[in-house]
């Protein structure tokens, strides 16, 4: 007597096809905006998801000085880094980061806070590139265009 059992589909490196994808974070919400990029980059939205293999998709964001806070997080939330220098803990706001020379690293590292730490992870954070414009040097790669605003009403900020 045979019984039959279902089979767990597990991917090989060798057998992830990627794609490339470009978001426009005009108006939209961080958190919820870094949430569906972090799920991207691991490729939890595929059918073949495999949690030791990178198999997410290439993912661009455009327009990053643009995203939005709701509530009072844009004058309040504070990131904070250490110098390495005894008392050398700095913080920052995130008016200030936005306003400042480098605004996407705001959702850079909200999106790298939600990956899982390790080898795996840093690979999966390398398929992210953010550009505080509207210009990427990635129309070779045909990037699809992903509306975030239309999947829930919550995504985009209304002030």
């Amino acid at each position: 007597m045979t019984t039959l059992t279902a089979r767990t589909h597990v991917s090989k490196p060798a057998d992830v096809e990627k794609k490339w994808v470009i978001i426009d974070a005009s108006g939209l919400v961080v958190g919820r905006l870094a949430s569906l990029i972090a799920l991207r980059l691991r490729g939890k939205h595929k059918p073949s998801f495999t949690p030791h293999v990178d198999d997410g998709d290439n993912v661009i964001v455009i327009n990053a000085e643009k995203v939005a806070f709701t509530g009072n997080k844009y004058n309040d939330k504070r990131y904070y880094h250490h110098t390495g220098y005894p008392g050398g803990i700095k913080e920052r706001t995130a008016k200030a980061i936005i306003e400042g020379r480098f605004p996407e690293r705001v959702l850079e590292k909200a999106v790298e806070r939600m990956l899982p730490r390790g080898p795996l992870g840093r690979r999966q954070l390398g398929n992210l590139r953010v550009y505080a414009g509207a210009e990427h040097p990635h129309e070779a790669q045909q990037p699809q265009a992903l509306d975030v605003a239309v999947l829930n009403r919550k995504n985009v900020r209304n002030a």
